[in-house]
């Protein structure tokens, strides 16, 4: 049974009708303006768009420096809503100069989904609850048309701890054909917000190396930690927990890379210049676009996720692609995705010092070769099944 007949109890899809019904509208937040690697999900979005337009033209809504209209092809074409340069999820309503982008974002992001879903639009997908659900939304009930959602951690587990947001994001997910998840227990929390059924499914990037070196084995090893520089993923506690390894521990370590960038950037900074002061080999990086994160990933033995909140982060499913084991924090699926194949060591909680624990048990653990394992776990992110898991909402109704 193929992950098509998992999902809906049916067969797959029929994509030579699907080309003949119109376009696909995709809404969402995350999508590259400036192209440096800042957008949060941006690059695996635009993965999904392009996999997309193989079957089907495609109409982008999404984030711009101003509003317009972009061609990127002859099957996709871009909306562009007026959006600050940094990602979305950063303002806050109780900061003066945020209030002024969030009215204009949430009036360009309305006007630019009808503007996308005019003339010959069959589908709406939405990515992510709020406000893109939202706004997909009141434009398929004007437009007659389905639309499905896509969810992320932010949306059920911020957005839905406050009571109008709550009531707003349980409205779209109940009125849409298809609700979806990017993790096992993000969905069940979705399913219990909205009382209506939200399926798993995974995010994932299209990697470009085929078959990149394996990691080393033993020591000494490096280190990468890849993402925004937030509280929510923990890179604080990362650096704390670096900081309580000994000079035992850091002889098995050749080196650390903290790429990204983000809120806590003056934090970063400060407290890698203290370990580098006394000696520790570790660096500071920058946003990375899609080939530079893959390229880090590729250098690096191991992974290290310190969330303090996720569900299945893209850049865990880019190291099982790319076959580097991980470390994280006890969070979201990743225990669960880790003992199942045994593709890393995750935390006894979420702590400086517990995940100061799991580095210094990898770092002193005997050799272990994964790369069975993580090829096995890399099998479960397909991006080809995953859109075809969205065109099959397509005809969910017929």
């Amino acid at each position: 049974m193929n992950i098509l007949q998992r999902m809906h109890g049916c067969g797959g899809c029929d994509l030579d009708r699907i080309q003949k019904q119109g376009a696909v509208v995709l809404v969402t937040s995350s999508f590259p303006i400036l192209n440096d690697g800042s957008e949060a999900a941006g690059s695996f979005v635009v993965d999904y768009v392009e996999e997309l337009a193989r079957h089907v033209p495609v109409r982008v809504v999404a984030p711009g420096l101003a509003d317009g209209r972009e061609s990127w092809s002859s099957h996709i074409e871009i909306f562009r809503y007026a959006a600050p340069a940094q990602p979305l999820s950063t303002l806050k309503p109780w900061r003066l100069g945020d209030i002024y982008w969030i009215f204009r974002v949430l009036r360009g992001g309305m006007h630019a989904t009808r503007a996308a879903s005019a003339n010959g639009a069959m589908q709406v997908f939405a990515l992510w609850g709020l406000p893109c659900g939202e706004w997909a939304r009141r434009v398929a009930r004007e437009q007659a048309i389905t639309y499905s959602v896509w969810l992320l951690g932010s949306d059920v587990w911020s957005l839905g701890r406050i009571p109008i947001l709550r009531s707003a994001l349980a409205r779209v997910i109940r009125q849409a054909t298809c609700a979806y998840a990017d993790g096992y227990q993000l969905a069940d929390d979705a399913t219990r917000i909205s009382d209506a059924p939200v399926r798993f499914l995974p995010s994932s990037r299209k990697t470009n190396n085929g078959t990149p070196p394996l990691p080393r084995l033993s020591p000494p090893y490096r280190l990468l930690f890849l993402g925004r520089w937030h509280p929510n993923k923990g890179v604080d506690l990362l650096l704390d927990a670096l900081a309580l390894l000994n000079d035992n521990d850091w002889t098995c370590i050749e080196i650390v890379e903290i790429q990204g960038g983000g809120p806590l950037d003056g934090l970063v900074r400060r407290n890698i210049a203290a370990l580098q002061a006394s000696g520790r080999p570790i660096c500071a990086g920058k946003f990375l676009d899609k080939d530079e994160a893959e390229a880090a990933i590729v250098r690096a033995d191991w992974l290290l996720i310190p969330s303090r909140v996720e569900s299945i982060p893209v850049v865990f499913s880019d190291a099982m692609k790319l076959g580097r084991p991980v470390i994280a924090m006890p969070v979201g699926d990743l225990p669960r995705l880790i003992d199942s194949l045994a593709v890393g060591l995750y935390a006894d909680q979420v702590s400086a010092e517990s995940f100061a624990n799991a580095m210094r048990q990898m770092l002193h653990a005997s050799p272990n070769d994964r790369s069975k394992s993580l090829r096995a776990m890399a099998s479960r992110f397909s991006l080809e099944e995953s859109v075809a898991v969205l065109l099959r909402g397509c005809e969910h109704e017929e």
